[in-house]
């Protein structure tokens, strides 16, 4: 995972160079399905994120997908008791992918949900984004209630979002609880619950996002117990 995440990041900042300095992300033309490609990695590797897919964009301008998945076995034949979900939103139109590389972790549920080894993705409609996505990735820091950094595996009661570009990014914090999974097995969010609401965040500055609500009690339920994770991720 960490690989990979170095390699979109070096793709990101190769191929958006024309829109880092301005923040452009529209261009005159409809986005195109056929733009769109995808890649799943079942395995993240030691201390990564399992059942990742990288959503390749090559429309010129930043996109926002309803994508449909359909899990496959080792032989590639669907396991049609098996439900897929996303947890950053590009199966209902909440993730914002950018000309480049994109995104998003996949949950699976039902009869053979530990048997999937890959997936199918349909791409069911794609439309402009409304807002500027970052070149550089937004990073999360935990708070307590008198503004000092914790750990994610303790309470905290805010979220630091920090954007390095030089242009606002409207952004979604999700907090995140995995599984313990058996030998051979991957990694997934077995809990995913969102952390407020849409949030702006200044071009090289920071946006402080509450624990409120329905993330107030999984933190307190989850705090120094299974793997957790914050993670924001562009939206509109």
């Amino acid at each position: 995972m960490a690989v990979r995440q170095i390699l979109i990041a070096a793709w990101l900042a190769a191929v958006s160079l024309s829109w880092i300095k301005t923040g452009v992300t529209h261009w005159p033309s409809e986005p195109a399905k056929s733009a769109l490609s995808f890649a799943y990695w079942r395995d993240g590797g030691d201390n990564s994120i399992d059942q990742t897919v990288v959503i390749r964009n090559t429309n010129r301008e930043s996109v926002v997908p309803v994508l449909a998945f359909t899990a496959l076995d080792e032989n590639g034949e669907p396991l049609p008791g098996v439900h897929v979900r996303t947890v950053f939103g590009s199966d209902d139109g909440r993730l914002v992918v950018p000309y480049g590389l994109g995104l998003d972790i996949l949950r699976f549920s039902g009869a053979g949900e530990h048997r999937v080894y890959d997936v199918r993705v349909t791409v069911r409609r794609v439309a402009a984004a409304k807002s500027a996505t970052g070149a550089h990735p937004l990073t999360v820091q935990e708070l307590d209630g008198a503004g000092r950094t914790v750990s994610r595996f303790t309470r905290f009661d805010a979220v630091r979002v920090t954007n390095v570009n030089p242009y606002p990014v409207t952004a979604r914090v999700a907090y995140l609880v995995y599984d313990r999974p058996a030998d051979g097995e991957t990694q997934q969010a077995v809990s995913v619950t969102p952390v407020g609401g849409l949030v702006v965040v200044p071009g090289g500055g920071s946006a402080v996002v509450k624990v409120t609500g329905a993330a107030a009690t999984a933190v307190a339920r989850y705090s120094g117990g299974p793997a957790v994770s914050v993670k924001a991720y562009d939206s509109q």
